[in-house]
């Protein structure tokens, strides 16, 4: 599930409360918890909804000026079921703690390098996270179809395992490309 910025600062505020998206199936699950650019923020509720339910306070509570404008987010979506979502923030990304680590012990660095394993050892395209790594390492702040041309990946499959190494704290994410973290430096300096 996504959210614009502009409504992601406005549940980091708390004036932010409601989402409101029209899909063919539910995409979250209440008590979930969504990385977003603004740390952690919680599903709490889920409701199915007639368009004829959405109050103007509700468009208010979803951060869109009135219920026209609300109802004009769902243009690319003319069919589905229109879902009431309650939305709340929940704390910094856990991410960003793990990442900043600039130290590894014995038994961190083994737990990491069998969790990279078991990444190679799932993939469809056999072992891929070293490559990766070391590409980006090599080239901070390259694009995805930069790694993926000097990694002979596809960029599509490469964003979504390139998050895989976030998730363990290994790389950064920036607007435009990728840096190996502190973990990620340290990481390597066990190798």
């Amino acid at each position: 599930m996504l959210f614009k910025k502009i409504h992601l600062i406005g549940i980091k505020s708390g004036e932010v409360t409601l989402a409101f998206r029209k899909w063919q199936k539910v995409s979250v699950k209440s008590g979930s918890l969504l990385h977003t650019s603004i740390g952690l923020v919680e599903i709490r509720d889920i409701q199915v909804v007639d368009e004829d339910d959405i109050s103007e306070q509700d468009a208010l509570h979803a951060g869109f000026s009135d219920k026209k404008q609300l109802l004009k987010s769902f243009f690319h979506s003319s069919n589905g079921t229109i879902f009431k979502i309650s939305v709340c923030y929940h704390s910094e990304d856990p991410r960003i703690e793990l990442r900043e680590q600039t130290g590894l012990t014995v038994q961190q660095f083994a737990v990491l390098q069998r969790k990279l394993e078991r990444l190679d050892h799932h993939s469809s395209k056999g072992p891929w996270t070293n490559n990766v790594l070391s590409t980006i390492r090599d080239n901070p702040s390259l694009h995805a179809a930069g790694i993926a041309k000097l990694t002979g990946f596809e960029k599509d499959w490469l964003k979504i395992n390139i998050r895989k190494l976030k998730n363990l704290g290994l790389t950064i994410s920036h607007n435009v490309g990728y840096e190996v973290s502190p973990l990620g430096r340290a990481y390597f300096a066990h190798l």
